[in-house]
């Protein structure tokens, strides 16, 4: 099987049809053949890529969480198992406090426990994710470790 990455250009051209205004074109830089979505239109980008018929994103590989100091980027990799395609979607989150994203979960189970090490390590919380709690770590514990400004 030989699985291919769809080019940035290629990718953004369907997401923005398929759903508008969810594309972040300021952070766009198709060197990385990555597309930036909006934080909030996360989930909605993410069900467009699944369900479309070319695209059948029907795997995710894995989320990630970035910390940069003055803002976070949570990177997802996905795969079309029946295509043999694969795509990187970015977001960015601004600021340190109140992080939130939509759940990806209802998509891909597999978000499930990934979400949740984020939430555990990072402090970025997914809304709609159904048990979104400690994986890591145990309940009380205070902080979010893997934040570069943790003590």
């Amino acid at each position: 099987m030989a699985v291919h990455q769809l080019s940035a250009e290629e990718l953004a051209e369907k997401v923005s049809v398929g759903v508008p205004d969810s594309l972040d074109t300021t952070s766009i830089n198709t060197a990385e053949n990555v597309i930036w979505v909006k934080s909030s239109k996360v989930a909605d980008v993410a069900s467009f890529m699944k369900s479309d018929v070319g695209l059948d994103f029907n795997f995710l590989n894995s989320i990630t969480a970035i910390d940069y100091i003055n803002h976070f980027e949570i990177v997802y990799h996905l795969t079309s198992i029946d295509k043999e395609h694969t795509a990187i979607i970015k977001t960015r989150l601004d600021g340190r406090e109140e992080l939130s994203l939509p759940s990806v979960y209802h998509l891909w189970r597999g978000a499930d426990f990934q979400e949740r090490e984020i939430w555990d390590l990072m402090g970025i919380g997914f809304s709609g994710h159904p048990n979104l709690k400690r994986i890591m770590l145990w309940e009380g514990f205070d902080g979010h470790p893997l934040r570069k400004d943790y003590l």
